[in-house]
């Protein structure tokens, strides 16, 4: 993305009325942002939810003084920075609706590694919380998953430091500007959190860690991994938020149980009971919820049986399982065009036959 196009997108996005929402339909319109303010009214006035009100905010110049000014301190302080159209972009993000336009980083933070999950909790982390942590990341060590939290007090700062310990790539969300440290007791973990992975906002340089800031962050926080662990929280509070919105981006959450006289084991007993979160006991839970064990693991091999002869709508789900390889039943089925009861009927009969086998989370896949 060169200088020119950053500045448009930056000036787009400080225009009174543009979200993230409303800005990714301009562009998506309109090819890129520069288009956006040269586009004539009736081509503006065209597109779904704009008015007169946003065509009048779109001719404001002041923004490109604004956009002018937050570019310079991309570039003096060597900030990354992600549009959401590149490939630099978080992939999870990318389908998020309501993901940020533009992504700014600092550090050494490397997204190629699949395997990323969230783990938040409370600011007042007890004994219990800690020691579960700490065995939680020491034990997935070896799977080298990417650690991503708020940088806050808590759950979050000891998420960060253990997996630092580990040797673990970890990334703080967080709710202001990378031009300042919130909380600036956290000042000292900086430079090591730009050695093992770094910092990510959607804020420019002149936003400040304001209470709303923070609920922004944490669809960021879900959004960005596959899974989202609660780790302590009381009954409510802000990790309670994220769990929230990861069920919305239909991503895994996972819940520490406690004890029902615990005050920050409420939140975590309250989503497993509400079957807002799974229950997690051990990363063994989190390996098998998650599928990883079969990335790391050959599986036993399944003898098929010579010359198995199968149906047509069996050949039909076989054929497709050897194309695409693994895939949830609903995918299956919506690809297949059968329903899934019919379908659910289907695979059992082909796992007896030999060729296809099921895996967790109701996956299957041709042997």
């Amino acid at each position: 993305m060169t200088d020119i196009e950053l500045l448009n997108i930056l000036a787009l996005l400080r225009v009174e009325g543009v979200g993230d929402i409303v800005a990714k339909k301009l562009i998506h319109h309109c090819g890129n942002a520069a288009n956006v303010f040269s586009a004539n009214k009736s081509q503006l006035l065209a597109i779904e939810g704009v008015g007169e009100v946003l065509y009048n905010k779109l001719q404001n110049n002041k923004v490109f003084k604004l956009a002018e000014a937050e570019l310079k301190f991309i570039k003096e302080n060597n900030i990354q920075v992600a549009f959401y159209q590149d490939d630099n972009y978080p992939e999870r993000l990318k389908h998020c609706i309501d993901g940020p336009v533009l992504l700014f980083s600092s550090g050494n933070i490397s997204l190629t590694n699949r395997r990323m999950i969230s783990i938040v909790g409370t600011r007042q982390i007890t004994s219990y919380g800690i020691d579960f942590t700490r065995k939680l990341i020491e034990d997935l060590k070896s799977l080298n998953p990417i650690i991503v939290s708020g940088f806050a007090y808590g759950v979050d700062i000891h998420a960060h430091t253990i997996a630092m310990e580990q040797g673990l790539q970890t990334i703080g969300v967080v709710a202001h500007g990378l031009n300042q440290v919130y909380p600036k007791a956290h000042k000292k973990y900086v430079a090591k959190m730009e050695e093992n992975g770094g910092f990510i906002t959607e804020f420019w340089s002149t936003a400040n860690p304001d209470k709303e800031n923070f609920v922004r962050r944490n669809r960021i926080v879900a959004g960005l991994t596959e899974a989202t662990i609660i780790i302590e929280s009381a009954d409510k509070g802000g990790s309670l938020i994220t769990a929230n919105i990861a069920n919305d981006y239909n991503r895994d959450v996972f819940a520490v149980p406690g004890r029902v006289t615990d005050k920050y084991s409420q939140g975590c007993n309250n989503l497993i009971k509400t079957q807002k979160a799974n229950l997690l006991t051990s990363a063994a839970d989190l390996v098998y919820m998650l599928n990883w064990e079969l990335e790391e693991k050959k599986q036993a091999p399944v003898q098929k049986q010579l010359f198995v002869m199968l149906e047509v709508e069996e050949q039909k789900v076989y054929d497709y399982l050897q194309k695409n390889g693994k895939e949830l039943m609903d995918v299956i089925a919506l690809q297949c065009e059968m329903p899934v009861y019919k379908l659910s009927s289907l695979l059992l009969t082909m796992e007896l036959k030999g060729v296809i086998r099921p895996l967790p989370g109701k996956m299957f896949e041709a042997i």
